[in-house]
């Protein structure tokens, strides 16, 4: 967490995290070159680099669509979720350069302005192959770069959340255009199945692990009980609450993370404020409920991070009867104190 905009700070986990990346990258491309110019004699370095880091990319925009679901269903590889976003600052870099070479290498040396040359090139309309290959490559790349300068937490607070998630969203165009990219592109051209089918597992690949983690969010979804009489909801066991986490219930149309700790019980929004990372899906440390993405903290009776910060999430009343947690499905407004419901007594306080 940080209460104020500064130049980022490379902690130890951050430099492990990148130079595990950079080394993956530089191997990756070191590998890829060398087995080109012996599989391939004839290629030229500039055309060899094209590939290795037009390869790259595509992969590293693989794996970043995939850390989101394969975190989701095994917990234990959230650490790769910590610092995804210098992922994609990577991918930007790595795919500037593969831009950049086919700039130069393909529109340099011509009459007229590179990215004009690229835009209109290669001057015949007669296919859709001529007509996007190009463009939707570099519509890609701007989006990656629009992702990228837009990291900062800074932009994340003054584009607001909402705003700022919508403008990541646009990921998922990027792949698109891609993906078209290299099938009106690459694909005219090397026609060996193989390549086809290594496209093809990719897409499967994502869309599966997708699916099964939507799949999964259905289930957290599902109304957990029945309203009583006096508007409050039954949810989920005690015993099923691990100790210092959560369990994550949908009421009233919002998810909500049910804590247990020290013998007591407390209901807050599942959304941090940071940047909606699921709160139900860490767990407290030193008394504060941790965000499993980035570490924001709220008190879990309070809704409130604790000073000098100053977000703040919605809480819920909570009661415990006959061992199961109730819960008035209305929150109350973010940073609301809320007395904790007391296990041992069986019986909560509103």
């Amino acid at each position: 967490m940080s209460n104020a905009y500064r130049a980022v700070g490379w902690n130890r986990q951050k430099r492990l995290y990148d130079l595990a990346l950079w080394l993956g990258v530089t191997l990756y491309l070191g590998l890829f070159i060398m087995a080109g110019t012996l599989w391939v004699p004839s290629a030229t370095p500039e055309i060899l680099v094209i590939r290795a880091t037009g390869t790259c990319a595509i992969l590293m925009l693989h794996i970043i669509l995939a850390i989101g679901p394969l975190c989701r269903l095994f917990p234990a590889l959230l650490p790769l979720l910590y610092n995804r976003r210098h992922f994609g600052v990577s991918l930007f870099v790595v795919a500037l350069v593969h831009g950049v070479f086919c700039i130069v290498q393909f529109h340099g040396f011509g009459d007229l302005n590179p990215l004009v040359s690229l835009l209109t090139s290669p001057g015949s309309y007669e296919s859709l192959n001529d007509v996007m290959f190009q463009p939707l490559g570099f519509a890609a790349l701007v989006i990656l770069f629009l992702m990228a300068a837009t990291s900062h937490d800074f932009w994340l607070a003054n584009l607001t959340a909402p705003v700022w998630k919508a403008l990541h969203m646009l990921v998922y165009l990027a792949y698109a255009l891609l993906i078209m990219h290299v099938v009106l592109g690459v694909l005219q051209v090397a026609t060996e199945p193989l390549y086809l089918w290594i496209l093809g597992g990719g897409m499967g690949s994502l869309l599966g692990l997708h699916a099964v983690a939507a799949l999964t969010s259905v289930r957290l979804d599902r109304d957990p009980g029945s309203t009583v009489s006096d508007g409050w909801v039954e949810t989920v066991a005690v015993a099923d609450i691990p100790e210092k986490c959560a369990k994550i219930v949908m009421l009233a149309g919002e998810r909500v993370a049910i804590f247990k700790y020290d013998g007591k019980i407390s209901a807050v929004s599942n959304v941090c404020q940071h940047q909606n990372g699921p709160l139900g899906e860490g767990r407290i440390i030193d008394g504060c409920i941790t965000c499993p993405w980035h570490g924001y903290q709220y008190d879990p009776a309070t809704g409130r991070s604790p000073p000098p910060f100053t977000e703040k999430i919605p809480t819920f009343r909570v009661q415990v009867r006959a061992g199961r947690v109730w819960v008035d499905p209305n929150p109350l407004p973010a940073g609301s104190e809320v007395e904790p419901a007391i296990i041992a007594t069986d019986r909560g306080a509103a």
